[in-house]
């Protein structure tokens, strides 16, 4: 009985497997060779604030426990952005100032992105795909079209199963534009 108990799974266990899953689909390769992330810091930041926040907007359509679920998801990327803020030398001073303008930015662009995906508005999405990466909209038909798909995914899942979908997202290289 007590390896039972050992064996399962916290809660918490399950949204530190999630927030990893998110981060490595924010992490693949095509997002910054080809559909426009700078891969700097702040082009992963963007790539991940992205990714979360498409996750946060499904879980947030859906019923309890979800949304508290979505929460705890972010609680891990804080998290994990305050230790990798430290990570980077960042004084034990600066980081609190540094979390506190890294959640305005993400509330605002997760707040931005919902709204623009739940409308259809794709001139929209590319404007603020272009305003986050510094590129004309016109150059992010591609990420549009990857922000959509992962969206209309999303909305397919129940939230067990966006819990244990092992790729919450479709892979970005099949929205790479072949010229």
């Amino acid at each position: 009985m007590i390896l039972s108990f050992l064996r399962r799974r916290r809660p918490n266990d399950v949204i530190e497997d999630l927030y990893q899953r998110v981060a490595r689909a924010a992490r693949q390769p095509a997002l910054f060779l080809e559909l426009g992330f700078p891969d700097t810091a702040e082009g992963r930041f963007e790539a991940l604030v992205l990714h979360v926040a498409l996750i946060v907007r499904r879980l947030n359509a859906l019923s309890a426990p979800a949304p508290d679920a979505g929460q705890d998801l972010v609680d891990v990327m804080f998290r994990e952005l305050d230790r990798a803020l430290r990570e980077l030398g960042t004084s034990d001073l600066a980081v609190p100032k540094r979390m506190k303008a890294l959640a305005g930015i993400f509330n605002d662009r997760m707040r931005r992105y919902a709204a623009a995906v739940d409308a259809g508005d794709e001139t929209e999405l590319r404007r603020l795909l272009a305003v986050r990466l510094g590129e004309p909209a016109e150059r992010h038909a591609a990420l549009a079209a990857y922000v959509r798909a992962s969206a209309a995914d999303l909305d397919g899942l129940d939230f067990d199963a966006l819990l244990q979908r092992p790729d919450p997202f479709p892979p970005a290289v099949r929205f790479v534009e072949r010229t």
